[in-house]
């Protein structure tokens, strides 16, 4: 160990890790291969569990822990009141608006697309759920529980008596301060410039004010972090951590398990589409829509939200609209028309160049980071 330098937080302490480097649990594309992958490489691997049921998401952490014998947790997207105060229908589409389920069905002629239709998933949405999905976290003793939306202070008090952390992801010092006297453990602050659910205030602007927000409790930077340079401007900002996505869908651990999963849409192709305009895209070809769940996200542009937003159709509130696109989705997934594949994307895949194993973005990452922490900038302000 002599001579090694060490890149290391509060948070690395906290969580039993070596670097802070976190994989952002990216729905059921962070699954146990890349979940596992991440955390065996140094940093914590975070499954994705939205919309997947208590059975897989048990199943998956068991095949995490098959993986590997390190830390890591689990992300869920935290149900909105209709969600939890709605009976559950046998068909979602009975809930659904009949203007924009005809508009949708005129789309698979539009669009030339196979008719796929997709079991009702409206169950794995719900509150129920989602306390189930909690107390499987804490009987199988996993470090971590985060929220990809919504408010967790209520895993908070359960979290504590067992030993596992809290955190929250947001996009303003608002819902900062509201996880803070919620009782989380830290904080994510994702910028505009991230893939996924994201807000309206850039990276740069956002982690200084969440730290100063939320001091004295450890924050994590989102949004647009792919390589040592971002994580070094974070730890810059005041953060103690990174929570990394879109670099990590540029591996081949992602998406690996959730083509193995009826409760995916996910194919073959969706997957090789999705790797390929990630390493094709620019600095200028993501966007931000409500496409897929009705929450903005920004994705690479394409042609379904082109069309759809030329069409004037609106987008349905979370979690309609994901209910209202699940079939077009699917069926997108094996038409083979890649110029309608919707995939998220943050704007830092302009710096995605190839595929790339976990491990050596993490390398990459750290070594970056401490070059430019400890050599590059000294040198070129006049201290070295």
């Amino acid at each position: 160990m002599s001579g090694k330098k060490v890149l290391s937080t509060r948070l690395c302490e906290m969580l039993g890790i070596e670097y802070p480097i976190f994989l952002a649990g990216m729905g059921s594309s962070s699954g146990p291969s890349l979940v596992s992958a991440v955390s065996n490489a140094g940093g914590l691997g975070v499954l994705g569990a939205a919309r997947l049921s208590p059975d897989t998401v048990r199943r998956w952490i068991k095949k995490t822990k098959s993986l590997t014998d390190k830390p890591f947790g689990l992300d869920l997207i935290l149900p909105y009141e209709l969600g939890s105060s709605m009976a559950i229908p046998q068909d979602f589409k009975e809930i659904l608006p009949p203007d924009h389920v005809a508009f949708v069905e005129k789309l698979f002629e539009e669009l030339e697309l196979p008719k796929v239709e997709t079991k009702n998933r409206w169950s794995n949405v719900s509150m129920e759920v989602a306390r189930e999905v909690v107390d499987i976290c804490l009987d199988e003793g996993l470090v971590l529980f985060a929220s990809g939306l919504g408010n967790p202070g209520w895993v908070v008090p359960k979290a504590r008596e067992r030993g596992m952390l809290v955190t929250g992801c947001v996009g303003n010092t608002k819902n900062a301060l509201r996880l803070k006297e919620a009782g989380v453990d830290f904080v994510i602050a994702q910028g505009y410039e991230g893939g996924g659910h994201t807000g309206r205030i850039g990276t740069m602007a956002l982690i200084p004010q969440v730290t100063d927000a939320v001091y004295p409790l450890p924050v994590m930077a989102a949004g647009g972090i792919v390589d040592g340079r971002g994580l070094a401007a974070a730890l810059t900002l005041g953060a103690e951590g990174v929570w990394v996505g879109t670099a990590f869908l540029a591996t081949p651990e992602a998406n690996a398990d959730a083509l193995e999963e009826e409760e995916s849409y996910y194919t073959p192709f969706w997957d090789t589409t999705w790797k390929e305009l990630l390493i094709e895209a620019g600095d200028e070809d993501t966007t931000v829509s409500r496409i897929a769940t009705g929450k903005t996200a920004r994705y690479v542009k394409n042609k379904l939200i082109d069309f759809w937003d030329r069409s004037g159709m609106s987008y349905l509130p979370m979690p309609l609209q994901g209910f209202l696109v699940l079939d077009l989705f699917a069926s997108i997934a094996k038409s083979g028309q890649r110029e309608l594949v919707s995939p998220y994307s943050g704007q830092g895949a302009g710096l995605i160049k190839k595929i790339r194993t976990p491990a050596e973005i993490i390398e990459d990452m750290v070594q970056g980071a401490l070059e430019i922490l400890s050599e590059t900038v000294p040198r070129r302000i006049g201290l070295k």
